[in-house]
């Protein structure tokens, strides 16, 4: 799979650009803030129906437009498959395909298997447990619409309980059995939920390792380790134990919505005491066994997108990551930046074929 042509209209700083592309190595190359990243970001929207650097919507119309528009045209499976994303100011997002709109756009997510690589990435070692959370539910996610869906109706209930420990707050009363019917519905998902990760993770981590090996030359050890309050304690239990706490701070604190991924080096905490280098290399495995694992549970490679890494990373790190693109287990590729003549020299030691993109 991989795509071939790309159009967009007033997105972001476009007023209207059209692309064909190589079926394998793709680079935009140019000054900061002409647009590279942007048009990574435009074929991520064609994936995920959102962006990756900003997912409002609304903010990725052209300054003093009414509306974008992206068009992609894919080659999958020998066939011709046209994906258009398009928003218009007040109105809701629509995602065709073929020419038919999706009556819910979560139907759109996995069609188009994608993995980014990008200097935000960083966010999973500095940030909070629900990026790290995010990141298991997208991968799962792509290759998985029934725990999408999960997802989606843990937090809807979830939701709708902290609602509801608010309302008895502001009222000064107590329902046990409206709670306990909220107890129940959110057990029932997020064990399933629960269960999803559990199983994801017991196949990726030693995906992970692997990669990470690699991008270490075997020098270090490395650890990825999945928390839960429900790895001990059923969540039905949890959520009757947990209740007078609960209506005290007026949310549910208790859950498959506090799971955390424990990021370490040596059995240490990579954020403490892992190198820049160090920490780099983490996120690279992690990407990329993202990538070996969406590849194995659809039977297609993914589309990678690599943003402003030869600026993030050092010469040898790039080197390795590229010298991947030569195995056959690799698909298109698409990268962002600045320097056209380092890119290009890098590029064609890969003996792929390739497009350079000048903005």
């Amino acid at each position: 799979m991989y795509l071939e042509k790309l159009s967009l209209v007033n997105y972001k700083n476009f007023d209207a650009k059209n692309f064909e592309f190589d079926h394998k190595i793709n680079c935009f190359v140019g000054n900061n803030g002409v647009g590279k990243t942007n048009i990574l970001e435009a074929i991520y929207f064609l994936s995920f129906t959102k962006g990756y650097f900003n997912s409002v919507a609304s903010q990725h119309i052209k300054h003093n437009e009414d509306f974008f528009l992206i068009e992609g045209s894919y080659k999958k499976n020998d066939h011709i498959e046209q994906v258009n994303c398009s928003l218009k100011k007040g109105a809701k997002k629509v995602i065709k395909r073929n020419g038919k709109e999706y009556e819910k756009l979560t139907e759109h997510i996995g069609f188009i298997p994608l993995v980014i690589i990008s200097p935000t990435d960083n966010n999973l070692i500095l940030e909070g447990s629900n990026v790290r959370r995010k990141f298991i539910d997208g991968v799962i996610s792509q290759s998985d619409i029934g725990y999408l869906h999960h997802l989606i109706n843990y937090q809807k209930i979830l939701s709708q309980r902290n609602s509801l420990l608010k309302y008895f707050a502001a009222n000064r009363t107590y329902d046990a059995l409206n709670i306990e019917i909220y107890n129940t519905q959110l057990s029932e998902i997020g064990t399933k939920i629960h269960e999803k990760r559990v199983a994801f993770l017991d196949d990726f981590i030693p995906i992970f390792n692997k990669r990470y090996q690699h991008l270490s030359n075997g020098s270090e050890t490395v650890n990825l380790k999945y928390k839960s309050q429900l790895t001990n304690h059923k969540m039905s239990d949890l959520l009757v134990e947990s209740i007078n706490k609960d209506k005290l701070l007026q949310y549910t604190s208790v859950g498959i919505h506090k799971d955390d991924l424990s990021f370490e080096i040596g059995n240490y905490p990579i954020k403490k005491y892992g190198s820049q280098g160090q920490q780099k290399s983490y996120l690279i495995a992690l990407k990329l066994a993202q990538f070996d694992f969406i590849k194995n549970q659809a039977k297609i490679k993914p589309i990678l997108l690599l943003d402003d890494i030869f600026d993030k990373l050092d010469e040898n790190r790039v080197s390795q990551l590229l010298q991947l693109v030569n195995d056959e287990n690799f698909g298109q590729l698409f990268i962002s930046d600045t320097n056209a003549e380092r890119t290009e020299k890098v590029i064609k030691k890969t003996k792929q074929s390739y497009k350079m993109f000048t903005l």
